[in-house]
């Protein structure tokens, strides 16, 4: 259990210090999608692709529901 969590503890770490590095980059790309306005495009279109993925879990785990009765 303590191994579990050491290593669950050094993962989390590796994470956080992956990230605290990677926002020293500039992203050229980023921000000329943001000055043409089109990432708001790319937004919208990553929402509806994963509320498209919620709805259809939640659908596919009424019908399994209704089987297993």
């Amino acid at each position: 259990m303590k191994r579990i969590s050491l290593l669950a503890l050094l993962f989390l770490f590796c994470l956080v210090s992956g990230n605290v590095h990677a926002q020293n980059a500039p992203v050229e790309m980023a921000d000329l999608m943001r000055s043409n306005g089109k990432i708001y495009v790319v937004v919208g279109v990553l929402l509806l692709i994963f509320a498209g993925i919620v709805i259809y879990l939640i659908r596919l785990e009424k019908k399994l529901a209704e089987k297993k009765k």
